[in-house]
């Protein structure tokens, strides 16, 4: 008797396997009809879940940014943490080699004709992460350690411009460069949150 699939496991059985052919034969090279060839369903069901390949990967990215949101939680909510390494291990967390296969779906979505793709995931990161990161700050505010009036505004501002200009496929700086933009990234970080000179030195070990 065959396997009768729910909804819910039908649809995820669609993003794995269209994850696993994305970064294995390539987004751009992967098709439709590889992904049904590779589970054995009709095209029909296949477009009751999905209305296109982008739509697929747009999924996957999403459920990339749920597991760093729902890690991002975790982590502002320990109390053993002080905001500052709240914030540090949150950032750290984002590491595209902490996540499995995530290094492998960055890599599709930054090649050149996927523009819009790597624009859409750096955004959606921002949106879901930037008001959990903002929380951290303003517990950081009531405890004296930030003193800023824009903890939202300024986390949105950080992580825009450290995945710009963090992104490698934008920039190719050498060893040396990553490191004095780090330390101006830290200078910069500082500054705009109100805390102490140093506070955020060990975000030196995030390039590493």
């Amino acid at each position: 008797m065959k396997n009768i699939k729910t909804a819910v496991e039908r649809k995820n059985e669609i993003l794995d396997v269209s994850e696993k052919l994305f970064y294995t034969k390539g987004y751009n090279k992967t098709t439709i009809n590889d992904i049904l060839n590779e589970i054995d369903i009709a095209k029909g069901t296949f477009y009751y879940y999905f209305k296109s390949k982008e739509e697929v990967m747009n999924e996957i990215i999403m459920r990339i940014i749920d597991n760093d949101v729902a890690l991002s939680k975790k982590i502002a909510k320990n109390k053993k943490l002080n905001p500052i390494e709240k914030i540090y291990n949150i950032l750290l967390a984002q590491k595209p080699e902490n996540v499995e296969n995530k290094n492998k779906i960055l890599e599709q979505i930054q090649k050149p004709e996927n523009v819009e793709l790597h624009q859409k995931s750096l955004s959606l990161s921002v949106i879901h992460l930037s008001p959990i990161l903002a929380d951290v700050v303003r517990e950081g505010i009531e405890k004296d350690i930030f003193h800023t009036e824009y903890p939202q505004e300024i986390i949105e501002y950080l992580l825009i411009s450290g995945q710009t200009i963090f992104d490698s496929t934008l920039f190719q700086w050498t060893p040396e460069e990553a490191a004095k933009k780090m330390n101006a990234f830290i200078y910069i970080m500082e500054k705009l949150l109100g805390s102490k000179e140093g506070s955020f030195q060990n975000m030196n070990n995030i390039l590493k």
